[in-house]
């Protein structure tokens, strides 16, 4: 979304983003990039649950801001947000970036927004498979788009000792690196129990990024035995400055749509281990990464192993990978598209 809103901006477009802060913050720390680039930003600071209040003020920015299209992102936005710009007559846009088919509250909104994504002007799928599963929801044809995320290419990786020395990587270790929400989809206890299968090895896993899980992945990893080979690092905001530090970067979700993290991964050069779900198979092959099944500790284990065992296969695969994140994601066709997809609901 940053790089959407930032993008149409440079494009000479008016770009104003309604961010609704919910958790008591005053601001964000996603905000402020989006300011120093030009773009309008209306924090709207509520309690969480004010669904009333949330869409009483969303009418009152979209009247003051007066915008041509409105393009909301995620479950939570297109249920409460997008009726209160179509009660205005605005057409409505939304990106569909995955269903994470959490906990029931979870489910329940996400059964919704499938409703709901039936009234909008267009939908974006961010994946082929995303997209056949949104036709089989009812979303009509003629409104359904496909535009894979996109890589910005910026800002660049950081060398690979200075990487390693942030995140504190012991020396001579192979370094294993993992990023995402720490959310049952993401499948982050798949790859705990895959190093579970690598106790040969002298191995230590990163876990970049922070969720509603990790205390229960914690616990798992001391039931495991593992807890002393993995590091619960947090949210980093420059996480994706940090992948050279990584000798295998590993995503082992459960569902995905188009993955920021896997473009990154491929962006920095960093050999890849995916599961085979989702949008991963059309963002790399097995000429860019190894793909596993998901749910498969030990078809995952394997193929850490077999980076670990031939890292000049694994480089040459990752190389790969670089070359076609800079060919197929690039920033300036996919901001085309979206503007095309604006254009085409006027």
């Amino acid at each position: 979304m940053h790089a959407l809103a930032t993008g149409q901006r440079r494009a000479g477009h008016r770009v104003s983003v309604i961010a609704v802060l919910g958790d008591g913050r005053q601001d964000h720390p996603f905000l402020g990039p989006l300011r120093d680039a030009g773009v309008d930003v209306r924090p709207v600071h509520l309690r969480p649950r004010a669904y009333l209040r949330e869409r009483a003020a969303v009418v009152a920015a979209c009247r003051s801001i007066q915008p041509d299209v409105v393009h909301t992102h995620g479950c939570r936005a297109d249920v409460v947000d997008s009726g209160a710009a179509r009660r205005l007559g605005l057409p409505t846009v939304t990106t569909v970036h995955g269903f994470t088919r959490g906990d029931i509250r979870n489910r329940l909104y996400e059964r919704l927004q499938r409703r709901i994504l039936r009234r909008f002007a267009a939908v974006v799928a961010v994946s082929r498979p995303l997209a056949g599963e949104l036709t089989r929801a009812g979303v009509p044809a003629e409104r359904l788009h496909v535009v894979r995320n996109a890589w910005p290419g910026d800002p660049p990786p950081l060398p690979r000792e200075y990487a390693r020395d942030l995140l504190g990587v012991p020396e001579g270790r192979f370094h294993v690196g993992w990023v995402g929400r720490l959310t049952p989809e993401k499948g982050a206890d798949v790859l705990l129990e895959a190093v579970g299968a690598l106790g040969d090895l002298s191995l230590v896993a990163s876990v970049l990024g922070d969720g509603p899980a990790r205390p229960q992945l914690e616990a798992l990893a001391v039931r495991r035995g593992v807890a002393g080979r993995f590091r619960w690092l947090g949210n980093r905001p420059d996480a994706g400055r940090l992948f050279s530090a990584f000798d295998v970067f590993v995503l082992s979700s459960r569902a995905e749509g188009t993955s920021i993290a896997l473009l990154e991964a491929m962006a920095t050069g960093t050999p890849i281990v995916a599961t085979a779900v989702g949008g991963n198979p059309e963002v790399v092959s097995s000429h860019e990464a190894l793909l596993v099944p998901p749910d498969d500790p030990a078809a995952l284990a394997r193929a850490i192993r077999h980076v670990h065992e031939d890292p000049a296969a694994a480089a040459a695969r990752a190389e790969c990978a670089r070359a076609r994140v800079a060919r197929e994601f690039a920033l300036l066709p996919w901001l085309t598209r979206y503007e095309r997809v604006y254009r085409s609901v006027l």
